[in-house]
């Protein structure tokens, strides 16, 4: 039964003082995150497309794809594609890439995008928590924004692992773990900047809270007119991560957090608060050859 679909039948309860989370009776498993996702596809693509993710497009993406290492003429997974917007760039720079999601519309969205603008991308309906290639098929992974959603993380990160050659890398961005815990309040002035960021209960794994939101600078007769995303949220102290991928037998090659200089922020005020902290982590780490 889907915890996140129309027909759940279960009183999800909105707790005001928690900012609107959602929280759900039980663990969720990466099947009922699926549900989750396959449910914000249709209203994630139709307003990503149009240009309302402003966080992706004039920060985390341009940062993550200057991060990446030279992958042309190399296999590429992309783990947790979505409809595939990661995916295509990675593939303009000539690596052959595979995309992967549990979300079935997003996968439609995506094959649609490659017949109509072919890159010679194959997209898969499928887990990233049990990845269906052979070991040693990849060249790289990525995860862009989507290991952070899965709760078996460290069976995703084995799994990368597995498919990857000797030698091969993953890159994956991931909200900051130290400045977006489950609680997070952004402090502003009388300008309505934030000069600060209130963060708390660090150290509380959540497994099982649902935000509830869209995308702020879509216009409001269009954010009213579509349903509010229900993100599955599962944090992890910024030492776990770092243990996960040590215990998966990786090595950490470079972290970054990104933040946007003072041009982008004038052509894009929201991102403002992410010069006051860092919003996002990425980090790349290696399989020995």
């Amino acid at each position: 039964m889907s915890l996140c679909g129309k027909n759940s039948g279960l009183n999800l309860r909105r707790l005001e003082s928690a900012g609107g989370y959602l929280f759900l009776p039980h663990i969720m498993d990466h099947l009922t995150v699926g549900d989750c996702w396959n449910g914000n596809a249709e209203a994630w693509t139709k307003l990503a497309r149009a240009g309302y993710d402003t966080y992706r497009d004039h920060l985390n993406t341009p940062a993550f794809m200057a991060m990446l290492p030279p992958v042309e003429g190399l296999e590429g997974l992309d783990i947790g594609c979505g409809e595939g917007h990661n995916t295509r760039l990675i593939a303009q720079r000539g690596a052959q890439m595979t995309g992967l999601d549990i979300a079935e519309i997003f996968i439609r969205h995506a094959r649609e995008e490659e017949q109509r603008s072919p890159l010679g991308i194959t997209y898969h309906h499928a887990s990233a928590v049990e990845l269906p290639y052979k070991t040693g098929s990849f060249d790289f992974a990525v995860g862009c924004m989507s290991l952070m959603d899965i709760p078996e993380t460290a069976q995703v990160v084995e799994e990368a692992f597995r498919v990857l050659r000797p030698g091969g890398f993953l890159q994956f961005s991931i909200l900051h773990p130290c400045f977006n815990p489950p609680h997070r309040r952004n402090c502003r002035d009388e300008r309505k900047l934030t000069y600060a960021v209130e963060v708390g209960d660090y150290f509380s794994e959540t497994r099982g809270q649902i935000d509830e939101w869209i995308f702020g600078t879509a216009p409001l007769a269009l954010r009213q007119r579509l349903p509010m995303f229900k993100v599955p949220r599962f944090h992890r102290p910024l030492g776990q991560w770092i243990n996960l991928l040590i215990a998966a037998g990786f090595v950490i090659e470079r972290v970054e957090e990104p933040r946007p200089d003072d041009a982008t922020v004038l052509a894009n005020p929201s991102l403002q608060d992410a010069q006051v902290v860092a919003y996002f982590l990425h980090v790349r780490v290696r399989k020995a050859g």
